[in-house]
């Protein structure tokens, strides 16, 4: 006899987001970038300036 208590091919009731769909988000993004730049900016003032 077939067990169909527990289907393994049962479609989740929630989709799962991955890593992806968390980095299109745009304030994310936006406060990446300016984290990115600030970082970019202190590195290049260590390496020309100082």
């Amino acid at each position: 006899m077939l067990d169909t208590t527990q289907s393994d091919t049962a479609a989740p009731s929630k989709e799962r987001r991955g890593c992806l769909f968390a980095l299109s988000q745009p304030p994310l993004m936006i406060f990446l970038a300016v984290i990115g730049c600030l970082l970019l900016m202190a590195s290049l003032h260590d390496l020309l300036l100082l």
